[in-house]
């Protein structure tokens, strides 16, 4: 598993982080405190508290080509 932290602070940052997200068939969880919703689903991002960072965790052992591709997302 792979954990980063996430600073979407935009509507258009989510919008393009869950576009991003469902290019690639790796399982994805992103959680903020202690609810936890799948990263791929919109409207579970916006239930979430987004005024601080998230963990995305990524279910896989080596996903260089997506951490890569989220870099402008990092907090």
């Amino acid at each position: 598993m792979i954990s980063l932290d996430i600073k979407l602070d935009t509507i258009d940052k989510v919008y393009a982080f869950v576009a991003t997200l469902t290019k690639y068939e790796y399982e994805v969880d992103v959680a903020s405190g202690r609810y936890l919703v799948n990263g791929k689903s919109i409207m579970g991002i916006f239930s979430l508290d987004l005024l601080s960072p998230v963990k995305l965790t990524i279910h896989a052992d080596k996903a260089d080509d997506l951490v890569a591709e989220l870099a402008p997302y990092m907090a």
